[in-house]
């Protein structure tokens, strides 16, 4: 799995009923011609990764359909699904020393 670009966004709980700092990422993925995830074109995965505590975790993710923002029913792989962990925790924690 190959990131091409993403974008990371801090949640604001306004109403303060969320624990811990909770981030937004929107990773964009190189299309691999012999994946059939990509057979409908690019692909997009919606992470929403959170931090608390010292402790991070991988909340939940999307593979969004790029053309036309559907949601596939697909699932990463072990090994997949530990790349993006590694990735987010990377870029949320520099976008917690940037809030600094």
């Amino acid at each position: 799995m190959n990131i091409t670009s993403y974008t990371v966004e801090k949640i604001n709980d306004s109403f303060g009923i969320l624990t811990g700092d909770r981030y937004e990422l929107l990773l964009e993925l190189e299309n691999d011609a012999e994946d059939e995830l990509f057979e409908d074109g690019d692909v997009q995965l919606k992470v929403l990764y959170k931090i608390e505590d010292g402790e991070e975790q991988l909340v939940k993710y999307d593979l969004i359909k790029t053309s036309d923002g559907s949601v596939l029913d697909f699932e990463l792989e072990d090994d997949e699904i530990e790349t993006v962990r590694a990735f987010c925790s990377k870029h949320c924690q520099e976008a917690l020393e940037n809030e600094s």
